[in-house]
């Protein structure tokens, strides 16, 4: 295919070539710490959002008023270790815990259990996890992980026993503190207010990056003499 508009298709390799030397340049590791562009964008907005996540002492304030509460649940687990781990964390926030097989029967102060379970998120959502290991024994990322497996089946089984407000309290607890803290460990929290200029420069280039190679496409099309055109209403007759 011969170009029949020089002008245009020369135009188009330009940016093309162009849009190749950036997706070049974004793929190397010059972005600090050996990270290349993705790997630096994908940080800083992974920072941005823990710092837009953080309810944590919130729930811790609107948890006063579970505070002598009392609920007991009845939950099935999967695997008997779990239920060993569980079990023993329910029993150092100070709450009745009987085991059989697969099954724990748990009864207590509602708002004690969730107080505990927040300072246990608040600990791993800092990146601290000193407090858990010394208090459990064993990695805070697995503490939470066990909160949330027996979080998740209490909050299914007070929903079918009618118990909607212990439900929503646990499920608010589980999703907006232990889930976030358990996710966003080990990342660096930041305020989308310091990042403002950083991160709308980012997409901004997004926008003009993507109708960059679009025009290449278009004027390369041009100049080989390939284009769209409306096609024509055939009439009736």
């Amino acid at each position: 295919m011969l170009v029949e508009n020089k002008k245009a298709f020369s135009l188009g390799a330009l940016y093309a070539i162009s849009f190749f030397a950036v997706l070049v340049l974004i793929f190397s590791p010059v972005f600090g710490d050996g990270r290349n562009g993705l790997v630096f964008s994908d940080d800083m907005f992974n920072k941005l959002s823990k710092g837009s996540s953080y309810f944590i002492p919130k729930i811790i304030k609107a948890n006063d008023k579970n505070m002598g509460k009392q609920f007991s649940v009845t939950i099935t687990l999967d695997k008997p270790d779990v239920v060993e781990k569980a079990a023993g964390q329910f029993k150092k926030a100070g709450i009745d815990v009987q085991t059989d097989a697969l099954t724990l029967k748990i009864t207590g102060d509602l708002g004690k259990l969730l107080a505990v379970i927040l300072k246990d998120s608040d600990s791993m959502f800092n990146n601290d996890s000193g407090n858990l290991k010394a208090a459990y024994g064993y990695d805070g990322k697995e503490v939470l992980n066990y909160w949330w497996q027996a979080l998740s089946k209490m909050d299914k089984a007070l929903k079918k026993d009618g118990k909607l407000e212990q439900s929503n309290e646990i499920g608010s607890v589980m999703k907006k503190a232990v889930e976030p803290a358990y996710n966003f460990y080990g990342i660096e929290s930041q305020k989308v207010s310091d990042k403002v200029g950083v991160m709308s420069g980012l997409l901004v280039f997004y926008v003009i990056y993507t109708m960059w190679w679009g025009y290449a496409i278009y004027f390369m099309f041009e100049g080989l003499g390939l284009s769209m055109k409306k096609a024509k209403v055939k009439k009736e007759i």
